[in-house]
């Protein structure tokens, strides 16, 4: 049976002189976040990218996520459970009952690919059908991969050989094409983050691929115009999105993230998860200081009788664990960026974001492993967010919000359902039911 690569939602686009209220819902390996905000139009930002409307947060609930590996749900009871627990905590912070969300999807090895379309237009101005036509035509052939598309963003046109051209309608022509990025995933992936979602009685509008929610929160217009990577480090992934004139041109996902540091930190030094993640937080650094050589942690290891006791270790020997994975994350980003055809070059923006982000030291080590300017990124243009949720960790969180008002950048093909509004018109189990009865 092959599933069909568009049973995501599309979401439609926030109107620029409407309010609305909205859901977003990240959910991460490491901590589920449930965000409740009211868009108001905005006179227009010439800083933020594609934002329409301001912000306001009305609820937050946070939880540690459960039943999710590398971003992927493995099960469906228990990541049901934490969806729950973090939607009912901002539902009662904000007054409102959730019945539907946008959700991010960081795991089902999240990819790009370019499609071109070609038509004929026989030296007559560019119409609105003729930019539809070579979409479809570009659109056609990404639907034949067997992928769950996420995104369908046309990067530029060309017209009879002459490229980067942005805006075709009204130019003459004999030949149209386009570039069409699809950003998709593994569909099984998305349909069971989908069920589990709406096993909690709410709609999925629309899923959106983590690193594109994590740049719309922190880039500015000037940073995708001349180019930039934004690097969303979580619990489970680093996702990875790269902006080319003001276009996304490509996203991945790698499985390691900083997870992998806690575990390295529990075996290391005999410790339970628990106390390792705490340890991490508080003192773990990818770069040798002078500290390491004066410092000593008081630390609770497992000895053989399974009994807490007390030691001391140097905080160098912590920072002796902590870096080689650290090295080895910024190392996949790096080898993947340039397999792609998108290395790092020197003078490129670089922008870290997700909890791990926090790692002390980790931009210093990405500044010398990418041989460019680094810095951490905070989501910004949003009013109303506590402080302790201020930071890189709600980067995608936040993004999810901005992402109805740059969704009419989109291209989807007819038939293509929209939840926005509450409308009614089913969610995930529905259309899987009614594709059958249709296909069958």
């Amino acid at each position: 049976m092959r599933l069909p690569s568009n049973i995501t939602p599309r979401i439609r686009p926030v109107p620029a002189n409407k309010s609305a209220i909205l859901s977003a819902l990240d959910v991460g390996t490491s901590k589920v976040v449930c965000l409740i905000a009211r868009l108001d139009p905005l006179e227009g930002s010439d800083v933020l990218s594609g934002r329409s409307h301001r912000m306001r947060v009305l609820g937050i609930g946070h939880q540690k996520s459960r039943g999710l590996k590398g971003g992927t749900v493995i099960d469906l009871g228990e990541a049901e459970k934490a969806i729950r627990l973090a939607v009912d905590a901002a539902e009662r912070m904000a007054g409102v009952q959730v019945a539907s969300a946008i959700v991010n999807m960081s795991g089902g090895r999240i990819g790009s690919q370019h499609f071109a379309g070609r038509v004929a237009i026989n030296r007559r101005d560019v119409s609105d059908s003729d930019i539809q036509r070579v979409i479809e035509v570009a659109s056609s052939h990404a639907q034949q991969n067997g992928r769950a598309i996420l995104h369908a963003l046309p990067v530029g046109y060309t017209l009879d050989g002459a490229p980067g051209i942005q805006e075709p309608k009204g130019m003459v022509g004999d030949q149209l094409e386009v570039d069409l990025h699809i950003a998709a995933c593994d569909p099984l992936a998305a349909h069971n983050l989908m069920i589990a979602v709406e096993r909690g009685h709410i709609q999925v509008e629309a899923l959106v691929a983590t690193p594109y929610a994590s740049s719309l929160a922190t880039l500015c217009d000037d940073e995708t115009q001349l180019g930039a990577t934004v690097i969303d480090i979580g619990g489970g992934t680093a996702t990875i999105a790269v902006y080319h004139q003001g276009h996304l041109v490509h996203v991945d996902a790698i499985a390691v993230g900083g997870h992998y540091i806690t575990l390295d930190i529990a075996r290391g030094l005999s410790m339970r998860l628990e106390d390792a993640e705490k340890l991490k937080c508080r003192h773990a650094h990818c770069i040798e200081t002078e500290a390491d050589l004066r410092d000593i942690l008081t630390i609770r290891q497992v000895s053989d009788d399974e009994r807490d006791q007390s030691h001391s270790v140097p905080l160098g020997q912590l920072t002796r664990i902590v870096r080689p994975r650290a090295e080895e994350i910024v190392d996949f980003v790096r080898e993947r960026l340039a397999k792609a055809g998108f290395p790092i070059v020197s003078g490129q923006h670089v922008l870290i974001t997700g909890g791990t982000s926090q790692l002390g030291g980790l931009t210093e080590l990405a500044r010398r492993v990418f041989g460019t300017q680094t810095r951490v990124a905070r989501p910004v243009g949003i009013q109303g967010l506590p402080e302790a949720a201020k930071s890189p960790a709600f980067s995608s969180a936040v993004g999810l919000l901005v992402y109805p008002q740059v969704a009419g950048r989109e291209f989807f093909e007819a038939g293509r359902s929209s939840a926005l509004g509450m409308t009614g018109t089913g969610g995930y189990i529905a259309r899987v039911s009614q594709w059958l009865r249709d296909s069958f």
